[in-house]
């Protein structure tokens, strides 16, 4: 049986802490449950959470909730040193990746430490310190909104790019994933594995931790360089990265180089680089501004904070700001990488 909350407050299920009101909220645990409420909700529009970690309420939501809360992870395949991992799509992201870690199989210790839950990684394709979802990803499963449907998806099928998938475009609205396998790698069975070390300061970090490298080591070095740079959003509301890293045309990065010689990038292919949105915008003078309580940290400027009290749309003016004081200095348009609900 669901249990369903009318006027439901969402400001302890959103990083961000944004007051917003649910019309109805309702959180299946089970896939029964999943299917008994998209079943019951099967003529309305609902909004669908998962760890609430990646969007901006603007305004109260005028529609069902359902919060995605299905738990369990399981190893589903094991051959040559692969593991192939069923995890559930309610399970917290960052216990999953410590879980892994635990049973020594590789793949996400880059991506410790990212909020969220593991369902609505695929959406965003998470990633960090030069390893994405897609990297590991095999197939998620889904449920169609509308026909209730149940149905696998590949990694072809998901369409991933640069913190995009088919989920934020042609299927946005369509589905509900309510599990995502992953292909990891069993270092109890292979000896060869290779750790990406070579992104950001994760190098520079290992040399201070100055012990031995393993996964359990590497991902420790992302905690510790995220958690100097990233607020807790238990101590701030935050959803951490605003913007994306644009990406833009070697040409025009040579040309805006010109102007400002100290402007870093990371190579894309051979036409393309990217650019740290944090460095453009602490460049442009945004590092530690507060708009009320809508600011940006002064740690890290790629990330919007709530001091207390902002609203959804008063964080969205300062991003806006922003957005076009970095247009008005470098010439480059930075997009948001959070979700913007009810603009």
């Amino acid at each position: 049986m669901i249990e369903i909350h009318h006027n439901y407050n969402l400001k302890e299920l959103n990083t961000f802490g944004i007051s917003a009101f649910a019309k109805a909220y309702t959180a299946p645990s089970s896939r029964q449950q999943l299917m008994e409420t998209l079943g019951y909700y099967v003529a309305e529009d609902i909004f669908l959470m998962g760890g609430g970690s990646n969007m901006l309420l603007l305004d109260d939501i005028q529609k069902p909730v359902v919060h995605v809360c299905l738990k369990g992870i399981e190893r589903v395949e094991e051959k040559d040193g692969k593991v192939l991992l069923k995890v559930m799509a309610g399970e917290n992201w960052h216990e999953l990746v410590m879980y892994c870690i635990d049973q020594q199989l590789a793949g996400i210790e880059n991506l410790a430490l990212i909020p969220g839950n593991a369902g609505t990684a695929p959406i965003q394709n998470i990633g960090a310190y030069g390893v994405e979802l897609k990297d590991v990803f095999h197939s998620c499963e889904v449920i169609d909104l509308k026909s209730l449907e149940c149905k696998k998806l590949s990694l072809e099928d998901c369409k991933f790019g640069y913190r995009d998938s088919i989920f934020k475009n042609e299927a946005k609205g369509r589905y509900v994933i309510s599990s995502v396998q992953l292909e990891l790698t069993d270092l109890t069975q292979v000896e060869n594995y290779t750790m990406k070390t070579d992104y950001g300061a994760i190098k520079q970090e290992l040399d201070i931790m100055d012990g031995e490298l393993t996964i359990s080591s590497l991902a420790q070095a992302v905690i510790n360089i995220r958690s100097s740079k990233l607020p807790d959003p238990k101590v701030i509301g935050n959803s951490g990265s605003f913007f994306k890293n644009p990406i833009i045309k070697k040409e025009k990065y040579e040309d805006i180089l010109r102007m400002h010689p100290q402007l870093p990038s990371y190579p894309v292919d051979e036409m393309h680089v990217k650019v740290p949105a944090g460095w453009l915008i602490d460049r442009s003078g945004f590092k530690g501004k507060r708009n009320g309580d809508a600011g940006v940290h002064d740690k890290q400027a790629l990330v919007l904070v709530n001091h207390g009290k902002a609203t959804g749309k008063e964080i969205l003016e300062l991003s806006k700001q922003i957005q076009q004081a970095v247009k008005d200095r470098y010439g480059i348009q930075i997009e948001t990488e959070v979700n913007l609900i009810n603009e």
